[in-house]
């Protein structure tokens, strides 16, 4: 999101009075936890590690300055090889990420896995943790003895860690002697990882302290069941209006045009975007941080929706479905669209193909203007390594250059495809195609593109036309791309309250949609967050990002 003026956004400020932050404006009250050292304000800041751009195939669809990913409608042919030499020196690594997907074959039958630990020349003991258990797993680690700790941990962005920033910069190695500036250059693939990912992963104390993974800039976004919208009335310039006509009209039976997940505010990060909102936190052009829940246009987002569900265009069950199950709801016709990351769009158009099609939906506009979608966080967590010695620090960081390996190299194939012949064959592009074997075995169930992964472009093997679509997608929508300003910098309240302080907030976001509370409940309930560490945050983000800038 652009920074705004200052008049500009207290302008839409409706809830709670006075704008919340600006130093100086708040209440100098203190979290009292004695961890103001995870701030950047007041530290020597270490540079960002130099940007060198890999060489690599040419794409099909160009990049954009603004963030429009490069394009591949075709594999290429002609495969780089992006490290000279084996990573490891025949030891054990133990490593630690979330995972979206099934629990993997044992290492002893798991031919990928295999793999991966001749082409990383170590073995690999892997504790895998399903977003379900993540928040808890992580405690138990974090609280636990320092020796214990895996080598490489994948401190995923989905939650706010209580004490996150602190766990990091105490147990963590400082990966500052080895990333910053020029000293990447050691480790070309994660040299090619660009700026804006180790900016939104942030420093931490004014050290670096992980490796992020990038992430393109569009994030949570409706996806749409494109014949079923289009049959409906959806046409392009659409309004809100327009949007509630269309789910009104293509629901019927026991067919819903909306679905939604447990936890996802009812898809509330689309619609308060389409609506203009600031999405969680927006800066002013003096630095003064304003909160999303004070603008009167995110509650008139959350207003929208929950007329949306008393007319019924959501399924019935939007409060407590899972995510999984509302993905099958999705591909079996049963609901229209699902909020879901923008990354998703490779299974979407895997899983679907001949059953339906899948697209990104554009935003509707409010009062004449054009809506916005969510910009995402360019960094989809990072990855820390526990203290070690130079040598063993050197080595973790030769694997994780491995596996960022870029699109279009040898090693890219091997980790996000497995073996030719026995995980893959070729399409008639050249593109991998998964075998039985390869359906199993692969890098969603066994996830190590959560411990590093090169930046990501659009590819869809064997659809050059979806590649296309989603290319022209982005060109129209990155242009009002919403950016929340906290993303990189440190609160010392939101590390140690964040998560509570998130769920009292959804949870009144997800009772007013649903109709168990009145749209009225929503002033007192910001009211309420801003006493509890709202405005704590709000004045600690604003000292960051003056640091910062």
């Amino acid at each position: 999101m652009p920074s705004m003026s200052r008049r500009t956004l207290l302008r839409s400020l409706a809830v709670g009075g006075a704008a919340v932050s600006a130093p100086g404006l708040l209440t100098a009250c203190s979290s009292g936890s004695g961890d103001g050292g995870v701030s950047n304000a007041g530290k020597k800041l270490a540079p960002w590690p130099s940007y060198k751009p890999a060489t690599g195939p040419k794409p099909d669809l160009a990049p954009t300055a603004a963030g429009v990913q490069a394009g591949y409608t075709s594999y290429p042919s002609d495969l780089v090889k992006s490290v000279s030499r084996t990573p490891g020196d025949g030891s054990t690594v133990r490593v630690m990420t979330v995972s979206f997907g099934t629990p993997p074959k044992p290492a002893s039958a798991n031919r990928f896995w295999a793999a991966v630990e001749r082409a990383l020349g170590v073995k690999i003991e892997y504790t895998i943790i399903s977003q379900a258990d993540y928040q808890k797993k992580m405690a138990t680690v974090m609280a636990g003895d320092a020796d214990a700790l895996p080598d490489i941990i994948n401190m995923f962005a989905g939650f706010t860690l209580p004490r996150e920033a602190q766990f990091v910069q105490r147990r963590a190695e400082d990966l500052t002697p080895y990333l910053s500036g020029d000293a990447i250059t050691d480790y070309p693939n994660l040299a090619n990882i660009p700026t804006h990912a180790w900016r939104d992963m942030g420093r931490i104390g004014g050290r670096i302290h992980g490796v992020p993974l990038e992430r393109p800039l569009p994030g949570s976004t409706l996806w749409i069941n494109q014949d079923m919208f289009a049959d409906s009335g959806m046409k392009a310039g659409w309004s809100a209006e327009d949007f509630t006509a269309v789910a009104r009209r293509g629901t019927r039976g026991k067919t819903y045009m909306l679905g939604a997940a447990n936890g996802s505010l009812f898809g509330n990060g689309f619609h308060s975007a389409a609506h203009n909102a600031p999405q969680r936190w927006a800066v002013t052009d003096d630095g003064t941080f304003l909160t999303a829940a004070a603008d009167e246009r995110y509650k008139a987002s959350i207003a929208f929706q929950a007329q949306l569900r008393k007319n019924g265009s959501y399924h019935p069950d939007a409060t407590s479905i899972s995510q999984i199950d509302l993905t099958t709801l999705y591909y079996n016709g049963t609901v229209g669209s699902m909020q879901d990351g923008f990354g998703a769009y490779l299974p979407k158009y895997r899983e679907s193909r001949g059953k339906m099609t899948p697209a990104p939906a554009l935003p509707y506009g409010v009062g004449g203007e054009p809506g916005g979608i969510v910009a995402a966080r360019r960094s989809f967590g990072y990855t820390v390594l526990k203290k070690a010695d130079k040598e063993r620090v050197q080595l973790l960081l030769r694997i994780l250059d491995y596996l960022a390996a870029p699109f279009g190299s040898e090693e890219w194939e091997l980790v996000h495809y497995g073996v030719e012949g026995v995980h893959f064959t070729r399409g008639k592009d050249g593109s991998p195609e998964p075998t039985r074997l390869g359906e199993v075995e692969n890098n969603t169930n066994l996830p190590l593109k959560y411990l590093a992964e090169g930046p990501q472009v659009l590819f869809v093997p064997g659809m050059p036309d979806a590649v296309r679509a989603l290319h022209t997608w982005q060109r129209k929508v990155v242009p009002h791309a919403i950016r929340d300003a906290s993303y990189g910098l440190q609160s010392v309240t939101n590390n140690s309250q964040g998560a509570t302080l998130k769920t009292f907030l959804d949870d009144t976001v997800t009772g007013i949609i649903a109709g168990r509370l009145p749209l009225s409940e929503w002033d007192a309930a910001v009211k309420k967050w801003r006493s509890r560490g709202g405005d704590r945050m709000a004045d600690e983000y604003a000292k960051d990002y003056a640091a910062n800038t």
